[in-house]
């Protein structure tokens, strides 16, 4: 007996396999702590592109799979690891990127989802490429750049939030006060958490907010759970099951977002093992890590999932508890995999009212705007930073809150008109690179 103890791993250690009993509630940690982040966008998205109830389901469903699948290939990569492999081999959960939910929004709107998946299959080669020159593209993509994107991703989901809170556009009773009733009292339970609550009622802040609001909504009749009993109990993704579509401008769109985010990635695959392994990751962690991100966001989209990138509460999660074994996080991707599989589960949170929803998202997406600030704030807020910071927010969110290139080509608008993520990027990458730097030491 005593030897066979001996052969499980410390979850403190990243390889080799630990006790089940250690693992699980670990494990169960992290799926908390993301999960409703993974099938928002996902929901997002169907009711833009008014899916039926059946195609919301397998949405959810291949939100569910492909994150656990990008997860497992991002622990256990496929290649050598001392050599060139696919994957970071570091403790890292992969998920549904609200980044890229602006910009899916208004290709869903003008082209359904088959043109997000089409360009999505762009952007993997595009983060593809990132990863193979990464040492040589970042020194574009300073933190001043990505912080600036990053904010105006977080400004640019608000409209969204308040929308769902008062019920979602297109529904009749949108602004009624039993939408907002149920919205407050979600975000009130959301928030108190957040800053009373201790443990496990603080990570799953969001996730007890949805479950209140959702037992209210209840209580005034929101629910409808027909689409639960039509469900199949168990599925595997139908691949191609919304087609591809490659429309060139919703193409751009997203590619520039991609190269974004895989840039973004050095800062979520650094602060997690500066944090929880006290050493920064190796060129070769992040350049599998990046082209793993690539390759798996290219399988996804022929499994019908959206655009994944990596969890940032997860990151926090890792770095405060120090538990970096391969195995637990694994063990996270398959009750991920395992839930994907259920079409019944994904059918139950296509019930929740968007109402819940909205009052449980605006404070992640508020949370998303001071991410990015802070990652500005790294950097001198002298004259020509805030010029930079504040001019492509500016255009960014001025353009796309407004009818201004409606005597463009329909194609400058989606790209430049739709979302103010990619405006913000390109405005702030050239004057980043046009405006003097103050080398003078103050």
């Amino acid at each position: 007996m005593n030897n066979s103890k001996k052969n499980y791993a410390s979850i403190f250690q990243l390889d080799g396999v630990p006790k089940f009993s250690q693992a699980l509630p670990l494990a169960l940690q992290h799926v908390v702590a993301m999960i409703v982040g993974c099938v928002t966008p996902a929901i997002i998205v169907a009711n833009v592109a008014n899916l039926s109830t059946a195609d919301r389901v397998i949405l959810i469903q291949a939100a569910l799979v492909v994150s656990a699948l990008s997860t497992l290939l991002q622990l256990f990569p496929i290649g050598n690891r001392n050599g060139i492999h696919l994957g970071a081999a570091l403790p890292v959960i992969m998920g549904i990127s609200f980044a890229y939910v602006p910009s899916m929004q208004s290709i869903a709107a003008d082209y359904g989802v088959s043109a997000i998946l089409g360009a999505q299959i762009v952007g993997g080669i595009v983060a593809f490429i990132v990863g193979c020159f990464v040492m040589q593209i970042r020194k574009f993509f300073p933190p001043l750049i990505t912080g600036t994107v990053v904010f105006t991703i977080g400004l640019s989901l608000y409209p969204t939030a308040i929308n769902y809170m008062a019920g979602g556009t297109s529904s009749p009773d949108y602004g009624s006060w039993q939408n907002w009733t149920v919205a407050f009292f979600t975000l009130i339970i959301v928030t108190a958490l957040n800053h009373f609550g201790k443990g496990f009622f603080k990570l799953a802040s969001i996730l007890i907010g949805i479950i209140a609001g959702y037992l209210l909504s209840l209580c005034f009749g929101m629910v409808d759970f027909s689409s639960i009993g039509s469900s199949a109990l168990f599925q595997i993704p139908q691949p191609l099951h919304f087609g591809i579509t490659f429309e060139p401008s919703s193409c751009v769109a997203i590619g520039i977002l991609f190269a974004i985010n895989a840039i973004q990635a050095i800062g979520d695959l650094t602060a997690t093992t500066s944090g929880s392994m006290d050493r920064v990751p190796t060129d070769k962690e992040l350049q599998g890590g990046i082209m793993g991100y690539g390759v798996t966001n290219i399988i996804g989209a022929l499994l019908g999932g959206l655009p994944t990138a990596t969890y940032s509460q997860n990151v926090g999660i890792v770095t405060t508890t120090k538990v970096i074994n391969r195995c637990v996080l694994g063990l996270t991707a398959i009750i991920l995999l395992a839930a994907g599989l259920i079409p019944k589960f994904s059918a139950l949170l296509t019930t929740i009212p968007q109402c819940v929803l909205g009052g449980a998202t605006v404070s992640v997406f508020a949370s998303i705007a001071m991410t990015g600030i802070k990652l500005v704030m790294t950097e001198e807020m002298n004259y020509r930073n805030t010029s930079i910071v504040g001019l492509a927010a500016a255009l960014g969110m001025g353009i796309s809150q407004t009818s201004a290139l409606s005597a463009f080509p329909d194609w400058v608008v989606t790209i430049f008109g739709r979302s103010p993520v990619v405006v913000a990027t390109i405005v702030a990458i050239l004057l980043n690179v046009i405006l003097p730097r103050d080398n003078k030491k103050k």
